[in-house]
């Protein structure tokens, strides 16, 4: 047992079936079905192996696309041939999560077998909006239809899935509440080495968020700042365009319309509050990015323009280089553009290869950062990836992470056995 959680090392998995909850959710080409990295399924690898080397008929639970948008959403099957060929080991995938067929299929396995099941955000409760518009308890969410049907068919469940741990969904938070759980390895690993960071961490320390996933940023900003765990947050994404409409700066009819419809737009008053409490350690962008013809720049002062902004511009990157620079710890999370085009990557690429470069402790965190890492060529250049984003950042809070939580009420509610 580790931080009050129980590890793989409690229980003798010989024979039994193990729900394994991971998080391999990577950028894929929808078209082609190809994934574009596979960082996060390496990272998980090791715990899949080891169960399935100890004679477990493992059963793998995860997610594909973002939590916001169904659109997003994307069968798992192509994760089974890339675990497949990292394991050297068939992985067998079915396209159902809970239906008849995959529990006939989860009865049917034996020991040393591996299961993929499909996306569990195909189930309307694995969803975001499920989550945040029902807020149920743990304990509610063991009633919901994916912990009901999977549950009787397990001995044990393990979660593997650090980077969704700050999220409290069916299958992160529910089975714990009916059958004996424990963390996975890579789990146990970024645990152990984030808690060993944030002990005494250098300063001045920097958290650089950017991306898409506002909720994530905003739900942690305002207690790394309040904590005064962060000395600075520099901006970029759609992280720092919310915080600029907040500080009353008019982006133009194509980014603020963006904004607006993909319900984002709520987050402003919260940004608002942020900037009058904050203003001091909070850095926005003076210059932005659009193309026109190419790549083009305007000053903060010079806006609203009628194209799309989808970068930093050159002085905000200079500014934040020279912050990163005098930094002592820095924690990243989420590009500073639409860094997948060429005519937009320059914020991303310049911050990515300055934290680097940098002298302080680096810790990156998030689907997309990783991406940008292998895309600059840039791996082990940082002192930790860590597979998470938004758990990252709010488990560096200090807050306790539902999963968290409910790994540590499971341990006190069952008994590992064979140990």
């Amino acid at each position: 047992m580790k931080f009050d959680i129980l590890t793989l090392d409690d229980f003798n998995v010989q024979g039994k079936t193990v729900l394994l909850r991971v998080d391999i959710n990577q950028p894929v080409d929808k078209s082609s079905g190809i994934l574009q990295d596979i960082t996060r399924i390496k990272g998980c690898v090791p715990t899949i192996r080891e169960l399935s080397d100890k004679g477990a008929k493992v059963v793998l639970l995860a997610h594909q696309g973002g939590d916001l948008e169904y659109q997003n959403y994307f069968t798992t099957q192509p994760h089974a041939k890339v675990i497949s060929e990292l394991l050297e080991r068939e992985v067998d995938f079915i396209d159902d999560v809970c239906g008849p067929a995959a529990r006939q299929r989860i009865k049917e396995l034996k020991p040393g077998q591996i299961l993929l099941l499909d996306n569990v955000r195909f189930i309307a409760e694995e969803m975001t909006q499920f989550e945040t518009k029902l807020n149920l308890s743990p304990q509610e969410q063991s009633q919901t239809e994916v912990v009901r049907k999977l549950a009787p068919l397990a001995d044990l469940y393990v979660c593997d899935a650090f980077a969704a741990a700050h999220r409290s969904q069916p299958s992160l938070v529910g089975f714990q509440q009916v059958l004996p759980s424990a963390m996975g390895r890579l789990f146990e690993e970024e645990y152990c080495v984030l808690s060993s960071v944030m002990a005494e961490p250098k300063r001045p320390c920097l958290f650089i968020l950017g991306g898409a996933k506002i909720q994530d940023a905003f739900m942690m900003m305002s207690t790394v700042l309040e904590n005064e765990v962060a000395d600075y947050v520099l901006t970029g994404g759609l992280v720092s365009q919310i915080m600029l409409l907040a500080d009353s700066v008019n982006l133009g009819e194509q980014s603020t319309g963006f904004i607006y419809k993909k319900n984002l737009a709520s987050f402003i008053d919260e940004a608002k509050e942020l900037l009058r409490l904050y203003s001091d350690k909070i850095v926005l962008p003076t210059d932005v990015s659009y193309v026109a013809g190419g790549r083009q720049e305007v000053a903060v002062a010079e806006l609203p323009i009628d194209d799309m902004i989808v970068d930093i511009g050159q002085q905000a990157i200079n500014k934040y280089v020279d912050l990163i620079k005098q930094s002592g710890t820095v924690f990243l999370n989420g590009p500073m553009g639409v860094f997948e085009k060429e005519e937009s990557q320059l914020g991303t690429k310049a911050v990515w290869e300055a934290v680097a470069k940098a002298n302080a402790y680096s810790v990156l965190g998030g689907g997309d950062s990783i991406t940008a890492v292998n895309k600059y060529g840039l791996q082990g250049k940082y002192s930790y990836i860590c597979t998470g984003g938004g758990a990252m950042v709010r488990f560096l809070t200090g807050e306790e992470l539902p999963v968290v939580k409910a790994l540590r009420e499971a341990a006190k509610r069952f008994n590992a056995t064979n140990k």
